[in-house]
Parts: structure tokens; C-alpha cells; sequence
């Protein structure tokens, strides 16, 4: 009988060195990371030509062919534990791993939970295929994450070429933290990839691009960006936070470092802080994990094991959010009061042409913005009258629906002029949607809007 083909799709184990420690980690690796592809859908490997079809299907295995992102969504990098059956991971909430010998020290792959996790390895097996990438590697928070590839990559004397329009902080990051090691930054609109080329430097190491950008929405043509990086010999990291899988795959486009804050759609229900970074080859992801194990910042096992249950109906929850998105935005487009509206899905949006062709399956995902007229004082008073299903207050992605205003939440560690120079005025109002009723959504922002 032939033997059952793996769950996890192309899975091999990457050898990482940390020092004198030697840790292996399991990486999954999708064939679509060899022949980079954007379809959502991903190739189960072929058996051998040697192959002699059972007569019979059996349960346990899985089917032949393609199968479709919802189906790797559930089950990519996983399968039932093999000592009890068990359909979920089990939560590893051990701190260190009893060796047989001295001579077999991480023979089963696991020494001490700082460096990495049989639960957070799971994780990063399914974040690696669903990203098409030869590894991934989880973090405590995205925050993390990226001062982990900054760390990685970059070193006293480099530059860095940083869109001017971020999270915000991963402005304060490369300003207060990595600034004062001796590492360049220049901040840059990164809709223009000629801007970005003109950045660069002969010291220019890293290009850190976000798209869509938190919180205005403005996107980064990743091909042409990545295509500027690899001629100047940098390499070139997405914050595809705002995107998800979903929307695109970064290292598909070309990038070498795909970045998500996981406490947003990954979790989606405001339960757990997270980040991860996939990488398009196995020495990015080992240099990583090396990087993780110096901060010592790893997701821990329990946010790994509520990560691998909540990402399972990331695209159940993040279309009926992109379709409750694009209504509140159609409604927003109308009202007298509102001065303007920013969401990809719509007509009006800036960068509409490079939406259609860089967002799969026409997907633009489930945040907007606004301005009221009035100016800023109307826009707070209506982030502070604005009645439930709404919530004022930070993070986004999650099922509930969020309203934020980033000028004193999510992106105040900005310098007040830069906040300014890219739109990021005080009255500027952010709109995560959730999966409550678009009605129930747009009766509150009329009540509201109806009162300034």
C-alpha cells in the first residue's frame, strides 16, 4: 500500500545555527514558491512516476491535484497528532525538551521554547505555505517582527529605504531605535518607484515597503519596487498587514520578506498579538530565526495555538468584511457631510488601476478612511459619538468593527510634520470593518454624520 502523501505540502526541515547551537525547524515550502504564481489556489506534489494507484481511495489521504487557498486556509502545515488523533495542534506549553543523549541532543528538533516551539513551528509550516515561501518565522508581536528583520539585515553604516507612509511604529522604530546605531533611513513615497530608486544608496541594504500603507491606503506596486531593489543589490520587505494572503503574496511579486502583523486578520478576533515573516529563500529564513533567538521575541505556544484556529476562517471573515467595507464607503461616498472617502474598492480610489491588477480575485480588503467637513474638530466628534457596532479604539481586522483616530492612537509617534506631509491630519477617521450587518454599520455613521 502506498504510504499516505504528507499534509504538509512540501514540507523539509531547514538546518538554523544559532552559535554553537544547532536547532532544526520545520518549514513548509509550496511548489508555488519554486514558479512564483498569485492564483489562490496551491499544487499538491506529484507522486512518483513509479506509482501504482490503490484501487481504492483511503481515508487520511488527500486528494490529487490542486487545492483551493479556503482549503489550505484550514489545513495547510497541519495534521491529526499522531499519538491520539487529535484533528487540532496540541498546545507544546513546555519551556524545555528532555534529550535521549548527549550524543542525540535535538535529534527530535526541540531543545528550549526561546529558540523555537513544536506549536509555533505548526504556525509557521502553514503561514510558509499559504505565502509560497521556503520558510516563515512567528514573533511575539508585529512590532517584532519588524525590528527582528531590521535587525537582520541591516547594520551600522547601511541605509534603509522607508516608505514615508507606515505603521506607525515602524517609524518611531527606524528613528528612535535604530537611528542611534548608525543605520541611514530615507523616508519615501512608495508609489512612485522611481522616488524609491532614486533613495537608494551604495549603502542601501533594505527597501521596507507596506501596502496597502496604515493608515492611508496607499499602494505599493510591489514588482516595480522589488525589481528596484534587486538592481541595487537590497532586499526588499512588504508589510502586508492591511492585504492578507488573500489579497496578494508579496514574495509572488518579487519581494524577499513578506511581513504580517498576526494580531489583525490572522486572529481577526481581537484575542492574541503576533507577528511573522515569511521568506522567499531557506538562508533568509534561517537568518531570521537566528535574529529571533538573539531577542528572544517568540510567539509563545498558547498565541500559536489560537493563531491556527482563528486563520482558519481568515477568508470566510475577511470577504464578508471587504464586502461590508465597500458598503460603508459607497455610503460614505453619498452623505453631504463627508468630505472624502478612501477605499481601494471604489472608482473614485487614487490608485484604482494598480488595485484591479495587484489585489487577486478583485479583493481590497476590509479598511477604509474619512474626512468630515468641518475639519478636524468634526472629525473627532463624530469618532466620539459614533454608537455601537462600532468601537473607538485601536487595533483593526478583527470581527468587531473598529473606528480609530490615528492621530492620537496608532500613529502619535510620528513627528507631527511627517503625520501631516502624508494626510495623517487630527480629524482623519479610520475604519476597520467587522461582520456585523452593513445596515446596522452605516445606520450608526448616519446617526452620527447626521448630528455634526
Amino acid at each position: 500500500r502506498a504510504a499516505r502523501p504528507s499534509l504538509s505540502l512540501g514540507a523539509r526541515c531547514v538546518s538554523l545555527s544559532y552559535g554553537n547551537l544547532a536547532q532544526r525547524s520545520r518549514c513548509s515550502k509550496s511548489t508555488s514558491a519554486a514558479k512564483p504564481c498569485q492564483s489562490n489556489t496551491l499544487a499538491v506534489p506529484r507522486r512518483g512516476a513509479g506509482f501504482q494507484r490503490h484501487p481504492t481511495t483511503m481515508s487520511g489521504t488527500w486528494i490529487e491535484g490542486e487545492r483551493a487557498q479556503d482549503t489550505a486556509l484550514v489545513h495547510a502545515g497541519v495534521a491529526p497528532d499522531a499519538a491520539t488523533g487529535g484533528i487540532l495542534t496540541p498546545i507544546h506549553q513546555s519551556t524545555t525538551f528532555v534529550q535521549e543523549s548527549i550524543d542525540a541532543y535535538m535529534a527530535k528538533g526541540y531543545s528550549y521554547s526561546r529558540t523555537t516551539n513544536p506549536t509555533v513551528a505548526v504556525l509557521e509550516a502553514k503561514v510558509a505555505e499559504l505565502e509560497g515561501a521556503a520558510g516563515s518565522c512567528c514573533f511575539a508581536t508585529g512590532m517584532a517582527a519588524t525590528v527582528t528583520v531590521m535587525s537582520a539585515f541591516l547594520s551600522q553604516g547601511d541605509h534603509c529605504v522607508l516608505t514615508d507612509c507606515s505603521y506607525g511604529g515602524t517609524n518611531r522604530a527606524a528613528r528612535e531605535l535604530f537611528g542611534k546605531f548608525g543605520v541611514e533611513f530615507s523616508f519615501v513615497d512608495f508609489r512612485d518607484a522611481d522616488a524609491v530608486a532614486a533613495a537608494c544608496r551604495p549603502n542601501t541594504k533594505l527597501v521596507f515597503s507596506e501596502t496597502p500603507a496604515n493608515p492611508t491606503l496607499t499602494l505599493t506596486d510591489l514588482a516595480a519596487v522589488s525589481a528596484v531593489a534587486r538592481a541595487r543589490g537590497a532586499l526588499h520587505c512588504c508589510d502586508a498587514t492591511f492585504a492578507t494572503p488573500l489579497m496578494l503574496r508579496p514574495l509572488a511579486l518579487g519581494c524577499d520578506l513578506s511581513l504580517h502583523s498576526t494580531t489583525k486578520y490572522f486572529d481577526g478576533h481581537n484575542m492574541t498579538v503576533g507577528g511573522v515573516v515569511s521568506a522567499k529563500t531557506a538562508a533568509l529564513a534561517e537568518r531570521l530565526h537566528f535574529w529571533r533567538n538573539v531577542h528572544g521575541n517568540i510567539m509563545a505556544p498558547h498565541t500559536a495555538f489560537l493563531t491556527l484556529q482563528s486563520s482558519k476562517t481568515m477568508g470566510v471573515r475577511c470577504r464578508a468584511q471587504a464586502a461590508n467595507a465597500l458598503k460603508v464607503a459607497t455610503f460614505l461616498e453619498t452623505h453631504p457631510k463627508v468630505a472624502r472617502v478612501v477605499y481601494p474598492g471604489l472608482a473614485s480610489f487614487p490608485q484604482a488601476e494598480l488595485a484591479a491588477r495587484q489585489h487577486a480575485g478583485g479583493f481590497h480588503g476590509g479598511m477604509l478612511w474619512c474626512e468630515v467637513k468641518g475639519g478636524s474638530a468634526a472629525g473627532r466628534r463624530l469618532m466620539d459619538t459614533c454608537q455601537r457596532p462600532w468601537s473607538l479604539c485601536e487595533n483593526l481586522g478583527a470581527v468587531e468593527s473598529i473606528i480609530t483616530c490615528p492621530s492620537v492612537m496608532t500613529h502619535a509617534n510620528m513627528l507631527p510634520e511627517d503625520r501631516l506631509k502624508v494626510g495623517i491630519t487630527d480629524g482623519f477617521i479610520r475604519l476597520s470593518c467587522g461582520v456585523e450587518d452593513a445596515g446596522d454599520l452605516v445606520r450608526a455613521l448616519k446617526i452620527a454624520l447626521d448630528a455634526l
